[in-house]
């Protein structure tokens, strides 16, 4: 006997408890993983469209109750609001509204609040063009973005901010990077269209797909034909490699400083005959490399290390290259992981700013004379990018900038910069520098 669908209510319950614990101060990758699995890609499906519009429907229940409820009525509440003022509807309102009741309800902490929402949602319904317009005039409800993020996108990017906030509210595709030790791309682009998977070359050794699907189904998800990676963060071991020959004539030694879940390690493995030593400070995640590593037929030395603190695992040889993708705010990436907006405090900014200048502080006397490192961010902010780099070049003489992209901004048409073969293509929020290391 097929097994019922689950009830609108109950994927409304659970959304709702996952917008609480973001609120609280959770991932949403988190707060998923304690979803019964029946629910749960109804659940990310909805979390993704509520976040996106969170900031709107904070505003209009400010309009609703000038007293928010307590903290689980709040999150049902501005799920549902969310949901009923999104562009996008998923449902129809009234049947949205009859279930959010139903799963106040049905969720003993706030059975008390289900009149109060209903009052809400039915107001909202009734007076909704009113109600949007005076929200609007809100930036945080206009941009779902919070206010200082606001503010430092247009000190940081006069002409493309809102490009970058528009940018960050669309839905993210799926591109895949084919490992070519194991197959060309152009054989692979065969085999998705025999398949019937629509898809596109793009930048490298880039695909993108045309419609979003579970990769896993994709032709050669098992034999390590593809990793999913974003078309700018493909550019890192291309740009770390190109014309880098190593310092004994045979095999390059490079390093990976934050490598997990290895994504940029099996890169420069599928392009470089190399000695990689991977490192990340979490033990779970450093599982991953090995993991995506072993399905892509590649291997590397895996180490669970503070790459802040080479003394504990630097073998004292030093490295033809380091990639350090250094941890940051993920403001480039929030239209794959919208719950970053909402996690993210403007304070936050400056403590990853320390620990990136402490990484590079540390990693640069590992690099051999006439190497160099790669410094990357999947960040939009200036503090993370550029103005990092040029701290560290004041405090380095033996530092040279080469060609680098720089910041490159999630909307490439409007924000005036694309990557290579890929015009007018969206891609992911990103900083490149460049640093080479002088031989004297």
């Amino acid at each position: 006997m097929t097994e019922a669908a689950p009830a609108l209510w109950q994927q409304l319950q659970a959304t709702a408890a996952v917008v609480a614990g973001v609120r609280a101060g959770r991932s949403r990758t988190a707060e998923l993983a304690l979803i019964d699995s029946r629910l749960r890609a109804g659940v990310q499906a909805l979390s993704l469209q509520v976040l996106r519009t969170l900031g709107l429907a904070q505003a209009l229940r400010e309009q609703l109750a000038r007293r928010p409820p307590p903290a689980q009525a709040d999150a049902l509440l501005c799920t549902a609001l969310a949901l009923l003022a999104s562009a996008d509807p998923m449902y129809a309102p009234h049947t949205l509204v009859s279930q959010a009741v139903e799963a106040a309800k049905r969720t003993p902490q706030i059975a008390h609040q289900a009149a109060f929402i209903n009052g809400c949602l039915r107001r909202f319904l009734r007076e909704q063009p009113a109600l949007l317009a005076q929200a609007q005039q809100a930036e945080v409800a206009l941009w779902n973005h919070p206010a200082w993020w606001i503010e430092r996108l247009r000190q940081d990017h006069p002409e493309a901010w809102q490009a970058v906030l528009t940018a960050g509210q669309q839905r993210a595709p799926i591109v895949l990077r084919v490992n070519e030790r194991q197959v060309p791309r152009q054989r692979y682009l065969q085999a998705l269209a025999d398949a019937g998977v629509a898809a596109s070359a793009v930048a490298g050794c880039g695909v993108l797909l045309e419609r979003s699907q579970p990769v896993q189904h994709l032709p050669g998800y098992a034999q390590g034909w593809f990793s999913v990676q974003d078309a700018a963060a493909q550019l890192a071991a291309p740009l770390l490699l190109a014309g880098l020959e190593p310092a004994d004539g045979q095999r390059l030694r490079l390093l990976d400083a934050c490598a997990a879940p290895g994504g940029k390690t099996a890169h420069l493995l599928e392009l470089a005959q190399a000695d990689v030593l991977a490192l990340d400070a979490d033990a779970v995640r450093a599982e991953r490399i090995g993991e995506n590593l072993a399905r892509l037929q590649l291997q590397a030395r895996i180490e669970v290390a503070d790459a802040a603190e080479p003394s504990r695992w630097w073998d004292g040889r030093a490295f033809d290259a380091i990639l350090l993708d250094a941890p940051c705010t993920a403001s480039g990436i929030v239209r794959r992981h919208p719950d970053v907006r909402w996690l993210r405090r403007a304070q936050d900014i400056q403590a990853l700013a320390g620990q990136q200048k402490r990484l590079l502080g540390a990693l640069w006397p590992l690099v051999r004379p006439g190497g160099r490192l790669l410094y990357c961010t999947c960040s939009v902010f200036k503090a993370e990018g550029q103005a990092q780099v040029q701290a560290f070049l004041a405090r380095h003489n033996d530092a040279c900038l080469m060609p680098s992209p720089g910041h490159l901004l999630p909307d490439a048409a409007a924000a005036g910069g694309h990557l290579p073969d890929n015009p007018g293509r969206e891609h992911d929020g990103f900083f490149y520098a460049l640093l080479q290391k002088g031989l004297g």
